[in-house]
């Protein structure tokens, strides 16, 4: 029986306190969220589709795009599964490289959302900090890729990039400099009273429920689940460093955001041990344009969590299939029951909370007919998505001649 007390709002797609395209449904009853159906898709950009017309090399960056901000994880994950395929052994320094551009990746990343977070609630204070030491971190990434984001340093065999001594000794500066920052956050963290009574109880996801919803990176390891792929199936260089998985019992916000602050000084030694230990070689090896036939599953520890490409080739210099799981995709089954009996004023900072990237979760929906399943070639993909868009209003017409 309905109950008159009980409504349903919604939340997204475009909303204030989205900063992607998303789409929430929350019931309520008063101000208290009796449960959340999620919608996703609204970013769809056909990047899986795209690849399977585009040669290996190509994809490498197509697919550094899905994420700005992970973009080093993707396209590590991505050669990672190439090179098993063409049984490549990538040079030991490489590999070191690789690491070491993915951990400062974790710091930006880690930082950024330490903003954002402070932001949700408030503390924009927080957000000028973090976002101002960050800075640190993305001159460093120019210095040795070139680029700020989308770095670019990968390549199939290898990376494309060398570091000198100079960039060591910056590096190892920059650190210095970074640890005095981190300790002072931690020192807000753990005494700040308006943040720990802000976020402490908020989002509450137990250990169990975090191993049944399959949640993953700082989302289960602040529930006390202490899975990290850098140490159950190690890759890259992380197999010869030493270092700990950050977890936490708290199973909230606040034990998310521990979690993240803790990671950042556990960055900071895997970095240092990295540049101290980085051994003499070549930086990549030539691998044919033609993969042989096969099919790859790839994991890496992105900053947000597990990330999982499937690779599938034909023997040709185009894959058959590329599948992406990014962590957005494995964490918002968790978001549901996170926000379940909480208020509504909560649902910002639970949503930012996994420091979700709806663009990673990049999906569309095929509906089969009676007749069976049909394929879609991409160019026919692209002029179905030209001519929706003109059925609702907007014409590419004019762009599209200019961009031929």
């Amino acid at each position: 029986m309905h109950n008159s007390d009980e409504f349903r709002i919604p939340i997204g797609p475009q909303h204030p306190a989205l900063k992607e395209p998303e789409s929430f449904s929350i019931a309520l009853k008063g101000e208290k969220i009796l449960g959340v159906d999620i919608r996703l898709g609204y970013n769809h950009r056909g990047i899986e589709k795209a690849c399977e017309e585009r040669t290996y090399i190509q994809d490498m960056y197509l697919l550094e795009r899905i994420c700005g901000i992970c973009s080093h994880s993707h396209s590590t994950c991505f050669v990672q599964a190439v090179e098993e395929l063409a049984s490549v052994q990538v040079p030991k320094r490489a590999l070191y490289i690789r690491t070491l551009i993915a951990e400062f990746e974790r710091i930006h990343s880690h930082f950024l959302w330490l903003g954002v977070a402070g932001h949700e609630i408030g503390f924009d204070t927080l957000l000028m900090y973090t976002w101002r030491d960050r800075e640190i971190i993305m001159d460093i990434l120019a210095t040795l890729t070139g680029n700020r984001v989308n770095y670019g340093i990968n390549t199939i065999g290898g990376v494309r990039r060398d570091i000198t001594d100079d960039h060591k000794r910056q590096i190892l500066e920059a650190m210095e400099k970074l640890e005095e920052r981190i300790n002072y956050y931690i020192q807000i963290a753990t005494q700040e009273t308006t943040i720990i009574k802000r976020l402490s109880g908020v989002g509450m996801l137990t250990y169990e429920e975090a191993l049944k919803l399959d949640a993953v990176g700082p989302t289960a390891r602040a529930s006390g689940v202490a899975r990290d792929v850098r140490k159950d199936d190690p890759y890259a260089a992380y197999g010869e460093i030493v270092f700990n998985v950050i977890t936490d019992s708290h199973c909230d916000v606040y034990g998310r955001t521990v979690v993240r602050l803790k990671e950042l000084l556990e960055s900071l030694s895997i970095i240092r041990q990295l540049v101290n230990n980085i051994p003499e070689g070549p930086i990549s090896v030539r691998v044919p344009r033609k993969i042989p036939a096969g099919e790859a599953l790839s994991r890496y520890e992105a900053p947000r969590g597990e990330d999982v490409h499937y690779v599938r080739s034909n023997g040709t210099e185009k894959p058959d299939r590329v599948k992406v799981r990014a962590p957005t995709l494995a964490n918002i089954q968790a978001v549901k029951q996170m926000l379940k009996d909480r208020q509504l004023a909560d649902m910002p900072i639970v949503v930012a909370a996994i420091d979700p990237c709806f663009s990673c979760t990049d999906r569309m929906v095929a509906m089969k007919s009676e007749k069976g399943a049909s394929v879609i070639k991409w160019q026919e993909l692209r002029n179905y998505s030209i001519e929706w868009y003109k059925k609702h209003g907007v014409d590419f017409t004019e762009l599209n001649k200019k961009l031929a």
